[in-house]
């Protein structure tokens, strides 16, 4: 297993975020004017991606899950902007939402501006949540207090079965892989076996963990932002521990898919380039 308590570089966690904004900073030095035209932090890119899957039921088949993750509401991150993202989500008409984690930044009390924002996303079979090792590092108890109060269910080391047509498809949330106490065999334990699971965790390099273990089809993961800033030819600026070798977009890992999402909001710096906040929508299909 990792080291959760390995810091990237071997930086302690104040030092990482404080030099990975230095540098964000650094680097947009003396082109302000071009980059203010530039600035992604406001739109929202639809990425639709098609997840083939083995012998996957046939009631399964074209089966959609929507995705938001790092959210980080405020200061950089408004309200009026994840109502939006809430809206492109909806609009998807997604027979499942998840929401991926770190969901506030500096201000633990945004979590209660959060909650009645997140509480308008519908989907037919449920929107659920996994934490972020931000929501740990400010105030995990708020952050769950606020899905409380937008009565959405939090997965933490848990499961719950989804089933149409006579078939299961099994949502499991692990606990944050940085922060928290990831525990795959107790969120698993009474799923039944010939389902196909779906697997949250925020930090997406530990699908090296996680895709060896041959259980899960998919895991859904947030954390990197892709970077937030990318460059052409030499990609992102920064990258956070566990979040550095799968920043952004599809990969194959053993038998597992795995999908980073770039997600909504910003931290250390209000900007994105080459690197558009995104809305994902999963389309299940058979193989």
């Amino acid at each position: 297993m990792m080291d959760r308590n390995r810091q990237a570089s071997g930086l302690s966690r104040r030092q990482f975020l404080k030099y990975g904004g230095a540098a964000l900073a650094a680097s947009v030095v003396g082109t302000t004017g071009y980059l203010a035209l530039s600035n992604e932090s406001g739109e929202i890119s639809v990425e639709r991606i098609l997840i083939p899957i083995r012998r996957l039921p046939p009631a399964l088949e074209g089966f959609t899950i929507a995705q938001l993750s790092d959210i980080h509401l405020l200061p950089y991150t408004r309200p009026a902007f994840v109502a939006k993202a809430v809206a492109v989500a909806n609009s998807l008409n997604p027979d499942l939402t998840v929401l991926t984690g770190d969901y506030v930044w500096r201000e633990s009390e945004a979590m209660f501006e959060l909650a009645p924002l997140i509480a308008a996303l519908n989907a037919r079979y449920g929107v659920y949540g996994i934490l972020g090792n931000h929501d740990y590092w400010l105030d995990v108890d708020l952050v769950k207090a606020g899905f409380r109060e937008a009565r959405i269910p939090l997965l933490i080391n848990e499961h719950i079965p989804i089933t149409l047509g006579g078939s299961t498809l099994v949502l499991a949330g692990l606990d944050d892989g940085w922060a928290g106490r990831p525990d795959l065999d107790t969120t698993l334990a009474g799923a039944p076996a010939d389902a196909p699971v779906v697997l949250l965790l925020h930090e997406p390099d530990l699908a090296d963990v996680y895709g060896p273990d041959g259980r899960s089809v998919l895991q859904l993961a947030g954390h990197s932002h892709g970077g937030q800033v990318r460059l052409p030819g030499s990609g992102a600026l920064v990258l956070p521990y566990l979040g550095q070798k799968y920043d952004f977009g599809l990969y194959r890992v053993n038998d597992m898919w795995l999908y980073t999402n770039r997600g909504l909001g910003n931290i250390s710096v209000p900007l994105r380039l080459n690197c558009t906040p995104e809305v994902t929508l999963f389309t299940l299909v058979r193989v």
